[in-house]
């Protein structure tokens, strides 16, 4: 794939654009600036560095995010920042999207790709993929609201109940509720309809993969193929 290609397909501007950060020798592969746009590379396992900053090559964005509190998951923010500000630009440009949103109060495990596939592989409702919330509870759990989030809950507006998967207490106000489907504040009225009420929500996994430890609230990696394939067999 010629030079300008690459830089386009993952999202550094309109081919115009490209031509002009590779005139300017502002790319450089293994090192040495490029200044030529149809010069021809082998994109398997490419790396290039743009303004000095290294880009490998994906020909699919598939990225993990911990979403810190206070974003919104839009590219059209209503009160809060977007969470597309926390990424680099190229990665918007190529279209990549959020695979199912979290609340603007909501931290956690937030997945993101420009793979339609992928994206409705985790978000349709006919695949179940399990999603592990920790909320933190207004007041103290008991046994009645954890037996009545496994039985069902009947959500206002809802025809039939919604149930977790699982849902067991960390501690006093520590709840940890698994559930397949995504709707509207699912957890939060989940929680109120078995009488308690969230004050904070967490995702800390979704399918087989869990948020890493070390990735800090706000920062963002590409997901690598043992992980993506934790997700699709979780």
């Amino acid at each position: 794939m010629n030079l300008e290609s690459i830089l386009f397909t993952q999202g550094f501007g309109s081919r115009r654009q490209c031509r002009a950060l590779i005139a300017d020798a502002r790319v450089a592969i293994g090192g040495a600036a490029c200044t030529d746009p149809l010069a021809s590379f082998d994109t398997d396992g490419l790396a290039f560095t743009v303004d000095g900053e290294v880009w490998p090559f994906h020909e699919h964005a598939y990225l993990m995010l911990n979403k810190p509190a206070g974003y919104e998951c839009s590219r059209d923010p209503q009160h809060h920042l977007s969470v597309f500000h926390l990424l680099p630009p190229p990665f918007a440009a190529r279209g990549v999207q959020c695979v199912g949103r979290l609340d603007q109060d909501t931290t956690g495990l937030l997945l993101l790709s420009d793979d339609g596939q992928f994206v409705h592989a985790f978000t349709s409702p006919k695949r179940k993929v399990p999603k592990l919330y920790v909320a933190t509870t207004r007041h103290p759990l008991d046994d009645a609201q954890l037996h009545a989030l496994r039985d069902g809950v009947l959500l206002h507006g809802e025809r039939e109940p919604s149930a977790a998967v699982a849902a067991r207490a960390r501690g006093e106000r520590e709840l940890e509720l698994t559930v397949l489907e995504g709707k509207y504040h699912q957890v939060k009225r989940m929680v109120a309809a078995a009488g308690n009420r969230v004050d904070a929500l967490h995702r800390e996994r979704i399918g087989g993969f869990a948020l890493p430890a070390d990735l800090a609230p706000g920062a963002w990696r590409w997901l690598d193929a043992e992980q993506l394939a934790a997700l699709r067999n979780g």
